[in-house]
């Protein structure tokens, strides 16, 4: 019974280190600034945005009372650190309003809410598949580097300034 498994498990990572991509399934959830004091609005919703099932995040970014972004985000591996060393970066099936929006890295070496790797991307409003290698992203708020071995959380942010978001993502993957 081991030896089966452990060839199961040998087949898979066999097959995965081949792929040029990994699909993601995240569970997105909503988060904005009223967690610290913040009055930005929003939602997440499941939707069909121009023929594709996608979660979409829509509100207004408010800097008022010391606030400022709404976010959709998932933990990778239940939570716990993910090893994508294997992988380049992580494209983003992306539709929104044109707006500039922050994706933003967590991994298991960041204590603290506030530290991220992130980057910036434009939300076009056509379908885009948008690629940013790990490469693109510097760390904020920690002297932490980004380690691709630790990865546990990705979020889409609209962030630092007075705007409408509305953005859909319908496919999350690492890719090679």
């Amino acid at each position: 019974m081991i030896r089966w498994a452990a060839s199961i498990v040998l087949l898979c990572w066999a097959m995965m280190t081949q792929a040029q991509t990994l699909d993601l399934d995240p569970q997105w959830e909503y988060v904005a600034d009223t967690v610290m004091g913040g009055v930005s609005s929003g939602q997440a919703t499941r939707e069909v945005v121009q023929g594709r099932d996608a979660t979409r995040l829509t509100g207004i970014v408010s800097l008022d009372n010391n606030g400022g972004f709404v976010q959709i985000a998932f933990d990778l591996a239940g939570g716990a650190a993910l090893d994508t060393s294997a992988f380049k970066g992580i494209a983003l099936d992306v539709l929104g309003n044109g707006e500039t929006y922050d994706l933003r890295l967590r991994t298991d070496a960041l204590t603290r809410p506030w530290q991220s790797f992130r980057t910036e991307f434009t939300a076009p409003d056509t379908w885009t598949t948008i690629r940013l290698p790990f490469t693109a992203f510097t760390a904020h708020r920690t002297d932490a580097s980004f380690d691709p071995m630790r990865l546990r959380r990705i979020g889409v942010l609209a962030i630092g300034r007075e705007m409408q978001a509305d953005i859909a993502a319908s496919g999350v993957r690492l890719y090679r």
